[in-house]
């Protein structure tokens, strides 16, 4: 799979997501403080990424940042993205199950090696729901993202 990685730090859990990614064999597209010359900052690499999501060059991105909070406003600013901030491997499992999430966000602060490959190994090992009402609610997401509204109902 063809992963875009940003990071707006060259800190060490940002060097060990890459040689992880790289290891489980997907090909990584780095940005930011990962890639010489790249623009470090937050909004800037993490927009990167997302829009190679959003257009199809990547199939999916996992953008960082201290906090990762602003990794994921700005990724998710990106029509057809839908980035999760996840600090655990429940979050990240419910993110791609429920909402079917694209582009997973990271703490550099929080994020240990350990737990890193825990949260990756549950965010690849999930599947995006098939309910009806997980579908609607994920299709609507992606109408308010192109600036629509959609019905008031959830189905």
């Amino acid at each position: 799979m063809r992963i875009s990685v940003s990071s707006d730090m060259d800190e060490p859990v940002a060097r060990a997501l890459v040689a992880e990614l790289r290891g489980r064999g997907h090909d990584v597209v780095p940005h930011g403080a990962l890639r010489p010359g790249s623009d470090p900052q937050w909004a800037v690499c993490s927009e990167a990424a997302a829009r190679e999501v959003a257009d199809g060059t990547s199939e999916q991105a996992v953008v960082c940042c201290w906090t990762g909070t602003g990794a994921s406003i700005a990724a998710n600013k990106v029509p057809g993205v839908r980035a999760a901030l996840c600090t655990d491997a429940a979050t990240a499992d419910g993110a791609r199950r429920w909402n079917d999430a694209n582009v997973l966000a990271l703490s550099l602060r929080l994020t240990s090696e350990p737990l890193l490959k825990e949260i990756l190994d549950a965010w690849f090992a999930a599947e995006a729901s098939e309910d009806a009402e997980d579908r609607a609610n994920v299709l609507r997401v992606d109408r308010i993202g192109r600036g629509g509204y959609g019905d008031t109902s959830v189905s």
